[in-house]
């Protein structure tokens, strides 16, 4: 910094150029205090945000009461006038007694095993009058008791039959065609390992020791390669989930990491991609999973050829080629993404300076939300009509508080970010109001995520590329099988049996996870939370 001379000189000129030279250097230092400031806030905040992360619940839940404590006055004061003469926010419940959480009942289904208890034949007599008691009812009560997989061995015995009188005929019955020929897999033994390693992040080495624990020598290459061929047998039936998935007009889409080991050009540590789309009719679901060693705009291009309809995704740039480049393709955007930065916001804050930036635009989203709740059984139509009467008025409100807030708030702050993402995602938030059948999010697809995502934590990577388009395969069969309440194991066990057997488009129609008939196996159809 530039210091004052111990002998000022006489000149004024000399002293006009020294005070504007001492003026200047000021400026420049308050700016740097003031960025370093703004830059100190901006690690302080990012701070607090990873301990909540690490250390604070997850949720983006928060109660109205706190909401309140920080809400700007322009805001209590628009809450008053939006409420009607006479009308109060109250909500009378009457008084109720609560019942006692008891114990379920147990399937009844399930077979039963009775156990009987008696009296001895000393303790039949009244201690009374000594007559013999009589049975006059029961009082049952239910256990529940498992018994360990049952493991056999199915033994395929083909009769050979030949011509008594010559030696030129010789026949051989022949089986049924398998998943997997000549291989000592059956359809079960291969649905259960699916099973234990898609639906119950089981890896296969922790497989391999299970088999072991109950004497069947099983090495996780076999059990590897088995999973591999399950997922290419299923390719005719991703194909057809495919085309209908991309005949219907609502797709939503999201991706996730993967590591693949063996990946021609690229090292054992870089990252890889699982694309999710999930879409078709509202009855029946669809959930399919790609693998691909990108997540550049190329990926959904492929994905979505010849597609034409609502897509609706988080705020990632890679979406915007096929938007562009497909004009039947109207991009939808998911209000979820734009409370978490906010929540992140608030969250990232020091409880002396909440931000009421940051609360305003969280409650703003929360008020939109709680219409889509007392909508959620709604039709579509009636749903439609509820956004234009209730929502839209918040939005327009919200739009307006938006552009006043911007040049409020510094962009590189987490509150500045949230206001960023939501005014440039503002087009895309609001589409949801078009149509009664959209969501206000992309949650959906984030929830068919989470398997995966749970499975990866487990088994951590695929060895090679073939692994990773199989897993990609049965992910998208099991998926879609719970999304449609196909209880998993018992449908792959069927879908297994018959699939070899298929000889034409039908045929594999008729398994696919919304079609397959309840009635071909026991207990496919069940309860999916």
């Amino acid at each position: 910094m530039e210091r004052v001379p111990p002998t000022l000189p006489n000149d004024i000129e000399t002293l006009k150029a020294l005070v504007s030279s001492l003026h200047q250097t000021t400026l420049e230092q308050q700016a740097k205090l003031q960025h370093q400031s703004t830059f100190i806030d901006q690690l302080l905040e990012q701070i607090k945000l990873a301990r909540h992360k690490q250390y604070g619940a997850g949720s983006e839940r928060w109660h109205r009461d706190q909401m309140r404590l920080f809400n700007e006055a322009e805001s209590i004061a628009a809450e008053q006038a939006d409420k009607v003469d006479g009308e109060s926010e109250s909500v009378e419940i009457a008084a109720h007694r609560r019942k006692r959480g008891g114990r379920k009942p147990l399937p009844p289904e399930l077979p039963r095993i009775e156990v009987v208890y008696e009296l001895g034949e000393s303790e039949r007599i009244c201690e009374h009058d000594g007559t013999t008691l009589k049975v006059i009812g029961e009082v049952a009560t239910e256990q529940l008791d498992i018994i360990p997989a049952k493991v056999q061995v199915i033994r395929h015995i083909r009769k050979k039959y030949a011509c008594p009188c010559c030696d030129g005929t010789i026949k051989t019955a022949s089986m049924p065609a398998q998943p997997i020929p000549k291989s000592l897999v059956s359809p079960g033994l291969l649905a259960y390992i699916v099973t234990n390693k898609f639906v119950d992040a089981l890896p296969l080495y922790r497989q391999e020791r299970i088999f072991d624990r109950i004497g069947i020598e099983l090495s996780r290459t076999n059990l590897a390669r088995w999973v591999i061929r399950a997922g290419q047998l299923v390719q005719p039936l991703i194909n057809l989930m495919r085309e209908r998935l991309l005949a219907h007009d609502y797709v939503q889409m999201d991706e996730s990491t993967v590591q693949v080991l063996k990946e021609p050009g690229k090292a054992p540590q870089s990252k890889s991609y699982i694309w999710v789309q999930r879409g078709g009719p509202p009855d029946t679901p669809l959930i399919l999973y790609d693998y691909d060693p990108s997540r550049s705009q190329a990926v959904p291009l492929r994905l979505l050829e010849g597609y034409a309809g609502y897509l609706q995704t988080d705020g990632y740039t890679g979406y915007d080629a096929v938007v562009t480049q497909q004009p039947k393709i109207i991009q939808v955007g998911c209000f979820a993404h734009a409370r978490r930065k906010f929540d992140e916001a608030i969250k990232g804050q020091s409880k002396k300076r909440k931000s009421t930036i940051a609360w305003r635009g969280f409650k703003f989203i929360q008020r939109l939300y709680e219409i889509e709740r007392a909508y959620k059984d709604a039709k579509p139509p009636v749903r439609y009509r509820a956004r234009q009467d209730q929502a839209q008025p918040i939005l327009t409100e919200m739009r307006e508080w938006l552009d006043q807030a911007l040049p409020q708030v510094p962009p590189e702050t987490l509150a500045g970010k949230a206001l960023t993402y939501l005014n440039n995602q503002w087009p895309q938030l609001i589409r949801y109001l078009d149509d009664g059948r959209l969501r206000i999010d992309n949650n959906l697809v984030e929830n068919a995520i989470r398997p995966f995502v749970v499975g990866r934590k487990n088994f951590l990577f695929n060895d090679t590329v073939s692994g990773a388009n199989a897993s990609a395969n049965l992910y998208s069969l099991i998926e879609t099988a719970k999304a449609n309440g196909i209880e998993p194991y018992q449908y792959l066990r069927l879908l297994f049996t018959e699939l070899p057997k298929a000889q034409t488009v039908e045929d594999v129609e008729a398994l696919l996870p919304y079609a397959a008939n309840p009635a071909d196996t026991e207990n496919v159809k069940s309860a999916v939370a």
